[in-house]
């Protein structure tokens, strides 16, 4: 009898061993020979690998993860393709993609909160598009292209609360939107803008009633918290400096440290045109201002144009979010305004922008910059 039992408990550990796993099934097609890596977004840690195969002809694969108590984020990932997922369970969902389009050209059955994740995926893209093509129209100024740009963010993020958000609040689909990023920069913005804190309250509440355990809950109610405090007082992000202080002929050099802890030397860039950027990731517009920044950097980064870009944001954690996915050189300046930086360069105000030749030598400053493009490639 206490054999018998014994088996029972084994094969009833056994089956709940093999229940603790989530599957992503499908094909990937097109992708001969390139591996295929099922990865963790996670809250703190960043990407982690939990499985992966190297894909054959037909693409099929099939890839486990330890299913985990609440919702989480996953992606399937070749190279700088990916697919979002979400997983709350033991669930089996089925992607099919064929690689030169899988980020945006996939299916996917078994979970509702993947699909809706897909189709804000397509949306955000449509709206990165459209947004290009406008930097890229020369018929407005560029005064109506941010005003336009504006425009368009805001009626994302309007359809956006009311076509996914409004009746599923609890959904992993409805936090994902919450941390869709455009320019690298977060679309919504609870720190400033108090409809998103609304809505990222709702979905805040949402989440607590349902996951009161989760370590994400916490996230939106840390989140929440901050917003609230920020909306209370908001900051004014202006100074006033001593113009004394400023030299114009060569620079100043300075060393800050990037996002990955590495000091950065602004020097270090001698034989560059620079474009020495004083910032705060947590200004209105900002998002605005890095897609703007981005077509310049893309344009003309390949014929020498660097970009080192000082944040003195108050919120460390803010700018790490807000420059994780950005292309140039961005360092954090622990002081603040109270940078003796930003008196010798003479910033009175934000966002500054300053151009620094090949030879280190410091060129224009932003009020002597009528067209910024041309300034740059008369540097070049």
């Amino acid at each position: 009898m206490k054999k018998i039992l014994l088996l029972c408990l084994l094969f009833a550990a056994a089956s709940c061993q093999r229940q603790a796993h989530f599957t992503v099934t499908g094909h990937i097609t097109e992708a001969k020979d390139t591996v295929l890596y099922l990865e963790h977004i996670t809250l703190g840690d960043g990407i982690v690998p939990i499985d992966s195969v190297r894909l054959s002809a037909d693409g099929a694969f099939s890839l486990q993860g330890a299913a985990p108590e609440n919702p989480e984020f996953y992606r399937l990932r070749i190279g700088g393709q990916g697919i979002n997922l979400a997983i709350d369970s033991t669930e089996t969902i089925t992607v099919e993609a064929a690689f030169p389009q899988m980020s945006f050209g996939y299916s996917v059955e078994g979970s509702g909160a993947c699909d809706t994740i897909r189709m804000l995926s397509l949306k955000l893209a449509e709206l990165e598009r459209t947004l290009r093509s406008l930097a890229a129209n020369r018929d407005f100024t560029v005064e109506e292209r941010e005003a336009k740009a504006r425009e368009l963010v805001q009626q994302y993020k309007h359809e956006v609360k009311l076509d996914f958000i409004q009746y599923n609040m609890r959904s992993a689909s409805s936090y994902f939107a919450c941390f869709q990023m455009l320019g690298g920069q977060l679309l919504f913005d609870p720190m400033h803008d108090k409809d998103d804190l609304k809505w990222v309250r709702a979905i805040a509440n949402a989440w607590n009633e349902a996951y009161p355990d989760c370590p994400r809950t916490q996230n939106l109610a840390n989140i929440i918290a901050e917003g609230r405090r920020n909306l209370a007082k908001p900051r004014e992000l202006v100074l006033t400096i001593d113009s004394s202080k400023v030299s114009e002929l060569g620079i100043v050099d300075m060393t800050f440290p990037d996002i990955q802890g590495n000091e950065v030397r602004l020097s270090s860039l001698r034989g560059h045109v620079v474009l020495l950027d004083f910032t705060a990731y947590g200004m209105q517009g900002s998002s605005e201002r890095t897609l703007q920044l981005r077509e310049l950097y893309e344009k003309y980064h390949e014929r020498g144009l660097e970009v080192y870009q000082v944040s003195v944001d108050p919120d460390r954690h803010l700018w790490t979010q807000r420059c994780e996915n950005l292309p140039w050189v961005c360092v954090f300046c622990e002081e603040g305004l109270n940078s003796d930086i930003l008196s010798i360069y003479q910033v009175t105000s934000l966002p500054y922008y300053f151009l620094i030749d090949r030879n280190c030598d410091l060129q224009a400053r932003q009020e002597n910059i009528p067209n910024l493009e041309k300034a740059i490639r008369d540097l070049l």
